[in-house]
């Protein structure tokens, strides 16, 4: 049984700690959805000015434009064949802010030359970005993404450095806590740290074929382009 991320790294896919390749399989040959629940020790934005922007992608559950610290965690992992009949994982966040819970939406499939992974944005797809997962020596998992493109209707523009930013995740295993540990950042080249959040969290696999995908977990629309 092969996931679209162990197709993506390759060989590398075995240097992970045997807890994040367990994670890392989910997906319809697996038929295992994985659920983490924790707690997010800090969520963060950069300067003042950013935060209209996080506001405006938070309308399609994309970034969170709220900070906080012990916030309340939820990451649903959930493996399903899309409309155009492509394996897609989604990874659907979801902070519980004072007030507010807050979502931060992305669905995943393996890209056309299968050397990566394709992240589709929000409630809508309109961004796509390119990410590149690689195992650290200590097993833990690096993403970076990498070329980002904003699609609507005929639009397909690769987004500009000046206003786009790059993401890298780090998660771990804790086998003292028992934990997954994360880490996000993402960084605009010319202004900064924009965004992220760091914290930890346990997880629990059920079976997808049994209990499906929950209403309201896949996208409103779903983009073809790759």
């Amino acid at each position: 049984m092969t996931s679209i991320f162990q197709t993506a790294m390759g060989p590398d896919f075995h240097r992970l700690h045997p807890a994040l390749r367990r994670r890392f399989s989910v997906g319809l040959d697996s038929g295992e959805a994985c659920t983490g629940r924790g707690v997010m020790d800090r969520i963060w934005h950069g300067p003042a000015f950013v935060k209209p922007f996080l506001a405006l992608g938070a309308t399609r559950n994309i970034l969170v434009p709220r900070t906080g610290r012990d916030i309340p965690f939820v990451i649903e992992n959930v493996p399903y064949a899309d409309t155009h009949g492509r394996e897609t994982v989604s990874f659907v966040r979801t902070f519980d802010l004072p007030g507010r819970a807050r979502r931060f939406d992305a669905q995943m499939v393996l890209g056309p030359r299968g050397d990566r992974i394709l992240d589709y944005l929000g409630t809508h797809q309109h961004l796509a970005s390119d990410l590149h997962f690689h195992a650290e020596p200590d097993g833990s998992l690096l993403i970076r993404s990498g070329t980002h493109r904003f699609r609507e209707g005929p639009v397909d523009v690769r987004v500009p450095e000046l206003v786009g930013a790059t993401a890298e995740v780090r998660e771990a295993y804790d086998e003292r806590a028992g934990r997954f540990r994360i880490r996000v950042r993402v960084v605009n080249r010319y202004v900064g740290p924009l965004f992220g959040y760091e914290g930890s969290f346990a997880v629990s696999y059920t079976d997808v074929r049994a209990r499906g995908v929950r209403p309201g977990l896949r996208p409103v629309r779903e983009e073809a382009r790759a």
